[in-house]
């Protein structure tokens, strides 16, 4: 029996692994290039889609995965800046600044295969509404939201572009290498701002425990099988 049981503990721990959920908050550039080395580090393959010829609707299709409201309401497509691509208008309009309140402003992506890696652009985010901070959030099959960027100044919105000018347009993403999803949802709290959202959108599945761990987070597989060495030492000295 208890050959059995440390048999089972070994196991469990075997199918233990790190999970990691990583951010990229960059400008346009810079972090578009960061998107894909961490996909290629995990051994993951990038999909890029530039977002041109977007007509307005409460559904838009782009093949691999659909755009909706998370509210349901018509999206109104349109342009801004230098950005990549076509965009999709997500002003937060809920004024309780809570971020489950606010997430009915955003956008969901449903996608038809799963994934774990997403990021696209994001325009005009932090010229105001700092009350004390505006913030975007990223959430994956409904999990808890990730904070990928936070700001309590204007300043804190502007990086250059790719032609070298501080504009206020930025790339954001998020990992998460403890599973797959099929849906992602992204908007902002900062009620009183205009938000767009779109360019390009970058996904990618990548293998579970892939991703560097967190810094001064214990991996889940490394604490299970030092307990596991505990409990062999008690198993064996009671034999």
């Amino acid at each position: 029996m208890k050959t059995k049981l440390f048999a089972a503990a070994l196991l469990l721990a075997a199918s233990s692994a790190q999970a990691t959920i990583a951010t990229v908050f960059e400008g346009i550039p810079t972090g578009s290039a960061k998107f894909n080395t961490t996909v290629i580090n995990a051994g993951g393959t990038v999909k890029t889609d530039v977002w041109t010829n977007l007509m307005s609707g409460t559904v838009i299709d782009r093949g691999d995965y659909s755009i909706s409201r998370t509210n349901g309401n018509w999206m109104s497509v349109g342009g801004y800046g230098t950005m990549s691509g076509n965009t999709i208008d997500i002003s937060p309009n809920d004024p309780s600044r809570d971020t489950l309140g606010s997430k009915i402003s955003g956008i969901t992506f449903t996608f038809d295969n799963p994934i774990n890696s997403f990021g696209f652009e994001v325009g005009d985010w932090a010229t105001c509404c700092h009350n004390p901070t505006t913030d975007l959030f990223i959430s994956f099959d409904n999990g808890a939201p990730i904070l990928v960027a936070s700001a309590t100044t204007e300043a804190d919105g502007q990086f250059k572009n790719k032609f070298g000018n501080l504009v206020h347009e930025i790339f954001v993403a998020a990992f998460d290498d403890s599973g797959s999803f099929s849906k992602v949802q992204f908007w902002g709290n900062g009620y009183g701002e205009y938000l767009v959202a779109g360019g390009q959108v970058k996904y990618a599945l990548i293998d579970e425990g892939s991703l560097p761990p967190t810094p001064g987070v214990p991996a889940p597989a490394s604490a299970a099988l030092l307990g596991l060495g505990l409990l062999a030492l008690r198993l064996r000295k009671r034999a």
